[in-house]
């Protein structure tokens, strides 16, 4: 990907969505909830504090984060669907 992120924003490729429930009925494409969890693609520099020293963006290329419902801005790069996003709108990293 030739996208670099500026700030403390990360670019997040979203999981696919569930097509089966638990029990194995198939959940119809317009039904289907879009994701929370992704892996990072790509992540800023940081953002500086008042002072001008550099606060490091928390998580790391590889990372799969979890993240808000609607958090970030859906872009299309090379072909491909990702989300860019503020470090501050991640919740976590995910562990699965």
């Amino acid at each position: 990907m030739n996208l670099k992120p500026l700030g403390d924003r990360v670019i997040v490729k979203r999981d696919e969505a569930e097509t089966k429930t638990a029990s194995g009925l198939y959940i119809a494409s317009s039904a289907q909830e879009k994701p929370q969890t992704g892996i990072v693609l790509a992540v800023g520099e940081g953002k500086r504090d008042k002072d001008g020293n550099l606060i490091p963006v928390p998580v790391k290329e590889g990372d799969r984060v979890l993240y808000g419902k609607f958090g970030g801005t859906e872009v299309n790069i090379e072909g491909e669907d990702v989300l860019i996003m503020r470090a501050d709108d991640l919740y976590g990293v995910y562990t699965a």
